[in-house]
């Protein structure tokens, strides 16, 4: 049986806890932490000391490390959260955006629509009158036609002109040209009240309301793609300025995929230096980005600035078509944008 030992004064003064060992084996009790074990009549005893100060402030202490590493954590996972805030208001916004441009073109073509039936039945109603008095020119339907577009796109986009001292009164033929960014190119050069023929693709005239009010207009045909049709088209230019009536061309030929100024054809020019017309280079800024081309569709918010330039005349097609472009490649990149 084992027995009982009382401690010596020493272990006594630690603790009162009794302690049990048997004679086959010593047996050492550790009580609290950092307890030495001392021995007494050949058993190891653990004496119950309490720690000191020092040891109890080492232990204790608090692991600054650890707070420093929990609050970069809580820092990186905080502007991890921010940024996928950010990332997904941005998406957000850029997907609201996207709505209301289509929304915009949605109701732009309803406006324009609307406006254009009874505005083209006004067309119809004075055509005979037009005519008899005013073949070439067509004043009438031309001062129509800038109703329509100027209600279509009032409410739309604003519109800013400048250089209009430059243009040459209705009863002056001359041979206008621009660069060609958007669909809404068109309206925007309608609202200038100027009676000139633009030129259009055969298809354009297929198209109900519009394409018969581009009729009554006297706007002139084109087959792309076909020589024959693009001869009888400067030939039938050359015939109306030659009967005091102006005429319009995009010598780009076609709308810009990228906003650049692309290379002028000469056609234009061959008609300005056939019939001595002076040649009215435009700029138009700002309606590629409202309405881009292949884009439709939609309408994005913004403005749109024509800069009528001044006159310029010659004898060599070549010559002023490089002067025209040239105008119109200096102020397209003095506002931003990119020249081919």
């Amino acid at each position: 049986m084992g027995t009982l030992l009382r401690p010596g004064p020493a272990a006594a003064a630690a603790s009162p806890i009794p302690v049990a060992s048997s004679s086959s084996a010593n047996h050492a009790v550790a009580v609290g932490v950092g307890a030495r074990s001392l021995r007494y009549r050949g058993v190891s005893v653990g004496a119950l000391r309490s720690p000191s100060p020092q040891v109890l402030a080492t232990r204790w202490r608090p692991r600054r490390d650890t707070v420093v590493r929990s609050d970069v954590v809580a820092g990186g996972a905080a502007a991890a959260a921010g940024d996928s805030t950010q990332a997904l208001s941005g998406t957000q916004l850029s997907e609201y955006l996207q709505v209301a441009s289509r929304f915009r073109g949605v109701c732009f073509y309803l406006v324009t629509a609307v406006a254009a039936i009874f505005l083209f039945v006004a067309m119809v109603a004075v055509h005979p009158l037009v005519l008899l008095f005013d073949q070439y020119r067509r004043r009438a339907q031309h001062y129509i036609a800038k109703i329509w577009a100027t209600l279509t796109i009032s409410m739309f986009y604003k519109l800013e002109v400048e250089g209009m001292e430059n243009l040459p009164p209705n009863t002056s033929p001359a041979v206008y040209v621009a660069n060609h960014q958007s669909f809404l190119d068109i309206y925007t050069l309608l609202t200038l009240g100027r009676c000139f023929k633009f030129i259009s693709k055969t298809s354009i005239f297929m198209f109900p309301i519009i394409g018969w009010a581009m009729y009554l207009l006297g706007v002139i045909p084109l087959r792309r793609m076909d020589s024959r049709s693009q001869l009888d088209c400067l030939k039938r230019c050359v015939d109306l300025v030659g009967k005091g009536a102006s005429v319009f061309f995009f010598p780009e030929g076609t709308r810009s995929r990228d906003g650049k100024l692309g290379v002028f054809k000469r056609g234009a020019f061959s008609v300005a230096t056939k019939t001595g017309a002076p040649v009215i280079p435009i700029t138009l800024i700002g309606t590629g980005k409202l309405m881009p081309s292949g884009m439709e569709g939609i309408l994005n918010s913004g403005s749109v600035k024509v800069i009528i330039h001044r006159p310029i005349q010659g004898n060599n097609a070549e010559t002023l078509c490089s002067e025209a472009r040239n105008v119109i490649a200096d102020t397209l990149l003095l506002h931003g944008y990119g020249v081919h």
